[in-house]
Order: structure tokens, then sequence, then C-alpha cells
């Protein structure tokens, strides 16, 4: 996900040099050209049928929807790469501060072939993944686990600590660490946002989330997705640069309760969208619009008066039936009509039918 963020393909690309994904789903969204669409299963959002068009298209196969095949066919394919490539260049899940060892974690061996078969291995590092000492890797190991994949331990994990020595066989020649700041510094100094920092990206709240659910990963349009995302996201970017993504939230609070690090996703999120309102980062309708919701929400008269006017106002300009439009808001939701009667006028009709 470091890469993802910097985007490092990319420009590796523009320089001539040929880039190969290795993780399956990666690799598929890779040839679709495409961002990720979750935290642990980039290419989620796409079917077994959409993949094996795709692999047809970009591979030159015949087409097939088969899971085992498609697997196959990558295989065959990412086995040369592994072969023929000079230099490898993989994530981090966590760094051990007391031994300099950094882990990789995986289920498809990928990382590992990536991490000893070229001649250097590169690995990037967002600096919020060191840990202070060996014997607190079990739990960390134990929370990603299970709260990515319901696994008690996933298939791979590789401890990396130097290029290879004197007398191995495997391993690279050279290894060299790049640990990445873009942001976590200033986030770490921040006492209401540094909690942020210890996601271990298990993907846990995005699973659990409704609008994640209902949207999909790419409506976020970074490549941290989801709850998690919405928090970072204008944290690395700015927050005027990413200002929707914190009202991408019900604030229900699953994705707090869920986070198995315990970080708590929907205050944060409250507070981003205190600061994007403070500094001015939303329209002036919409600050209005809140201004004149916290009146009447304070002063009954003024509710009932501002009810009343809305739905006469609807009424007379024969929407009163019709899903409500506002533009600027609802052309990327959906605001059901007003029902025919408030609350309160049905309150009175069945308090009246009882005293008949």
């Amino acid at each position: 996900m470091t890469t993802e963020e910097i985007g490092l393909t990319p420009v590796l690309e523009k320089n001539g040099l040929e880039v190969v994904e290795t993780d399956l789903g990666e690799y598929i969204i890779q040839l679709a050209h495409e961002m990720p669409s979750h935290i642990t299963a980039p290419a989620l959002h796409k079917s077994r049928e959409e993949v094996g068009q795709l692999f047809s298209e970009k591979l030159g196969i015949p087409y097939t929807s088969v899971p085992e095949e498609l697997c196959e066919v990558a295989r065959r394919i990412l086995r040369g790469k592994f072969l023929s490539a000079e230099l490898g260049i993989s994530g981090v899940n966590f760094a051990l501060a007391d031994t300099g060892t950094i882990v990789v974690v995986e289920n498809e061996g990928n990382a590992r072939l990536s991490t000893t078969m070229p001649r250097v291995h590169i690995a990037v590092m967002g600096l919020e993944k060191v840990i202070p000492r060996f014997t607190d890797l079990p739990i960390f190991l134990r929370l990603l686990g299970r709260s990515s994949t319901g696994q008690k331990q996933t298939s791979y994990v590789s401890l990396i600590s130097s290029p290879r020595k004197p007398g191995e066989k495997d391993g690279p020649e050279e290894f060299h660490l790049v640990i990445l700041d873009n942001g976590r510094t200033e986030i770490l100094a921040d006492p209401r946002m540094r909690e942020s920092l210890f996601c271990i990206r298990c993907g846990a709240c995005l699973n659990t989330c409704p609008i994640y659910q209902r949207v999909g990963g790419h409506s976020y349009g970074s490549v941290y997705s989801g709850p998690i995302g919405a928090v970072i996201t204008p944290l690395y970017q700015g927050i005027n640069n990413a200002s929707d993504l914190p009202y991408a939230s019900s604030l229900c609070g699953s994705c707090s309760n869920i986070c198995p690090v315990k970080i708590d996703i929907h205050h944060m999120l409250l507070w981003l969208r205190k600061q994007l309102v403070e500094t001015g980062g939303t329209p002036w309708q919409e600050r209005l619009a809140m201004k004149l919701f916290l009146a009447g929400m304070k002063d009954s008269r003024i509710y009932a008066f501002g009810s009343w006017a809305f739905r006469m106002a609807l009424k007379l300009s024969g929407n009163s039936t019709r899903p409500l439009r506002i533009p600027g808001w609802t052309e990327t939701r959906d605001l059901p009509p007003l029902a025919t009667n408030s609350f309160k006028t049905l309150w009175k009709q069945m308090e009246r039918r009882k005293k008949a």
C-alpha cells in the first residue's frame, strides 16, 4: 500500500522500467489500470468472469472463468518474471526496533519470491510500522491474520534482517529499507489524530462499514478506502484536498467497535468535519443550511414553522411526492420525498381518534 500511496509504479514505468505486481489481486488491477478497491483484497470488486475476460484480452489466453485455471495462468507468467527480475520491491507489515528485522506477511508466497530471488531487495515502509521488541510480534501477527482473513496465522511470515550472508544459498545481494514519512510525523504530533497510526491495514473496518458496502472502494478516490481511508487520506493529502471523505460515514461506530487496535475512527471523522467547517472547507450554502437546522432544533416554534413552510413550498411547486433535488448534493445522493404528513400531525390525528 505504501508504493500505491506514493505512486511508485507509474514513475518507474515512465523511466523505462518494466514493473510487475506479483500479488494476484494487485496483478489483476494492474492489468485493468485501476486502483485497489480494498486494503487486503485489491480486486474485490471484480467477478471471476470479469477477471477471465481481462486475462483473455491482456494475456492472449482462451477465455475461462474457472478460478484454478486463472490462478495457474498468473502463476506461470509471474514465475518467469521472478526468475528474470533484477530488483524486488516489497512492503513491510512490521519492523522490530530491537533486532532491526522487517516482517512481511502474506498468503501467496509472492512476497517471499520477490524478496529472495532478485539480486536487490528494496522494502518501502511507513514509519508507523515500527514496534519495540521481537517479543511484541506474536500478538500483532495474530491480530492481523484474524482481523483481515479470519486465519489464525497467514500462510507465510518472512523475517528479514540483512542481505544474503556468506555461505547462505538464497536472499538478495543488497537490501535497502526506505522509511516513508509523507505526513506521518505531523499526524504523530497531533494528539487527536495520533491513534490513526496504530492501523495495521487489516481491512476489518471496511468489511463492517455500511457506506463501503454500498459504494465500494473506488468511490473514495484514493488508495486507502473505507473508514480508515476517510481518516488518513485527508491527513496525508491535506484536508482540503480530500474534503468529502470525512463525510463518507454514517457515524454508526461499527468501524471503531471492530478495530483490533481500538482506533476511535468515527470520532476522528467528526473532528475532521469540525476542522473543515472552521477552516471554511465547506460551501457557504451548506454552512447556512446547518445553521438554520440548528436554530430549528433549538426552538420548537421555528421548527414547526419551517416544516410547514417547506411542505407548503413543495406542494405549490408540485414536487411534494417526488424525490428532493438539491443542486450539487443530490447528484451523487438519494434524498427521498417528504412524508405526506409530519409526525406531529399524525400524532394529533391519532389522539383525536382516541378521544372520539
